[in-house]
């Protein structure tokens, strides 16, 4: 006897997603824009769409610091995202930026890599700085001083390099717990962007 296999897919949120027809015209001109270039809507854009007022304020600051030109590479910018939201155990992340990483950097490794311990990752001495100090922001803030700014000045960071290398960390540091709180499911789709 022939069984009809079940969909095992999980909800991408345990909120509602609201539909797209039903979202603000700004919104669903973004997320279609998103779903052509990419081939799809990452869930997040979907989940964040459930309150329009902070999806525009949560994009409006993600695109001033992972979209700027100048400074740090945008390779750069999502190795903090991947090694901070590893630290905070935030799957979605990790996924979702772990593409992105493996296509600015050209490297089908480095989000694994980053993910998994950056320390021993195939990076270089000044992205470790970089690293190390994006870690203290997200798990100790608290103890951050001018040590640390002078440590990565040593390594040819401009403070604008360093105030970014934070906001990125603090940014994402509040972004990893929406989503663990909204449990925010990754699109299957990341798992094998930049592989090859």
């Amino acid at each position: 006897m022939c069984r009809m296999a079940q969909s095992t897919q999980a909800p991408i949120s345990r909120y509602p997603v609201p539909a797209l027809e039903s979202l603000p015209e700004d919104i669903r001109a973004r997320i279609l824009k998103v779903q052509e270039k990419s081939g799809f809507i990452p869930n997040v854009f979907l989940t964040l769409a459930y309150r329009p007022d902070e999806f525009r304020a949560f994009m409006a600051y993600h695109d001033a610091l992972m979209d700027k030109e100048g400074g740090l590479s945008k390779a750069e910018r999502e190795m903090i995202v991947v090694a901070t939201s590893s630290a905070n155990q935030c799957q979605y992340c990790i996924i979702a930026h772990g593409a992105i990483l493996r296509i600015r950097a050209k490297n089908p490794l480095i989000a694994d890599q980053v993910a998994g311990n950056y320390r021993k990752a195939d990076i270089t001495l000044r992205q470790r700085a970089m690293l190390d100090f994006a870690m203290k922001v997200s798990q100790e803030a608290w103890a951050v001083d001018e040590a640390d700014s002078v440590a990565l000045r040593e390594h040819g960071f401009s403070d604008d390099e360093i105030w970014d290398i934070a906001a990125i960390a603090a940014f994402f540091g509040m972004s990893n717990r929406l989503a663990n709180f909204t449990s925010l499911r990754p699109n299957d789709e990341f798992y094998s962007l930049g592989r090859s």
